[in-house]
């Protein structure tokens, strides 16, 4: 396939050496599978590639249908793309026979290519039609989701999604508008809110939380880390290695309660008579913790509230020991 059918923006994958080294992919390792949850543009499932042994196997998720264009320029017999989200890695993986995979990495940003198209609506900068999906052959809009919401959820949406002190205000405004026009395109969505809140914080777009908090709620992206850590939990093999990189609050606490909590089990009363070798013992082994280097954040500034998590899934039979 002619790689330049699908015209493609410039976009630098963050922790693109970090995320491939965590995965560990070297001696026996390189021939296990792996799973990138999150295609993008293919950075970090292009390395992955370089380092899988000849029996590897990669399996890629996206929602994105430009991603999964892209994805379908990559002609390696290892390496497969699934049109759809990381969070169904359970059911795609038990259809395709396998039972444990030995890496997983979930990098959760937007790509700058749907940042940068305007189309896409994303942009609050760019305008655009008001769309805001993952993947835009199915769901709602966001501009269908704000024409029939009411002004309480809206405001629920963007004070819980965009941890923004001014939603119900920005709400009312939204419902007010709506009610002379259709609210249909990103800039004009970005002036009701500009309009709406009070106080902007130093160098960011008073609009920024707002569109954030629509585009969660509208893809379902806590949901599907949720629903997706727990898939990857129960699908890593023994010493496999999960890494997930968030770039926002809500997603990283998210993920480090998910590890923090598999990585100390919870202890029953001490003076309840149970051997040391009956104690609950921990799952997962809290490996890293890491952030761009000032270099890479000054080369791409869209690095800089990226976090990546790094743990380890424990072998049974280091469990229960005495």
């Amino acid at each position: 396939m002619n790689s330049e059918a699908v015209p493609e923006l410039q976009h630098r994958t963050v922790l693109l050496e970090e995320a491939v080294e965590a995965l560990a992919i070297d001696g026996a390792r390189a021939n296990g599978v792996y799973i990138d949850g999150t295609f993008g543009r293919g950075g970090h499932s292009r390395r992955i590639l370089e380092r899988l042994g000849a029996q590897g196997r990669l399996i890629a998720f996206d929602k994105d249908p430009q991603a999964i264009a892209t994805a379908r320029t990559i002609s390696d017999a290892r390496f497969e793309i699934v049109h759809d989200s990381f969070a169904t890695m359970a059911e795609a993986l038990a259809s395709r026979g396998i039972a444990q995979v030995d890496g997983i990495l979930l990098d959760l940003g937007i790509s700058s290519p749907q940042v940068d198209e305007a189309g896409r609506g994303f942009s609050f900068r760019l305008d655009g039609p008001l769309d805001m999906r993952m993947d835009t052959t199915r769901g709602m809009s966001a501009a269908e989701w704000l024409a029939t919401e009411t002004e309480q959820t809206i405001g629920k949406v963007i004070r819980d999604y965009g941890e923004e002190r001014f939603a119900f205000q920005i709400a009312k405004a939204i419902v007010a508008r709506r009610a002379v026009e259709p609210i249909s395109g990103t800039r004009q969505l970005a002036e009701i809110v500009a309009h709406a809140v009070k106080t902007r914080e130093k160098g960011k777009d008073p609009a920024t939380r707002t569109f954030q908090a629509i585009r969660i709620y509208i893809n379902k992206e806590l949901e599907e880390l949720e629903v997706g850590l727990n898939a990857a939990f129960e699908k890593l093999a023994p010493h496999g290695r999960l890494a997930v990189i968030s770039f926002h609050s809500l997603e990283d606490r998210i993920v480090k309660r998910f590890m923090a909590a598999k990585a100390n089990a919870p202890q029953p009363d001490r003076r309840l008579p149970i051997r040391a070798v009956d104690l609950p013992q921990p799952e997962l082994t809290l490996l890293a913790r890491m952030k761009p280097s000032d270099a890479e954040v000054a080369a791409n500034p869209r690095a800089r509230s990226a976090i990546m998590r790094v743990a380890e899934r424990i072998a049974p039979q280091a469990r229960g020991a005495a």
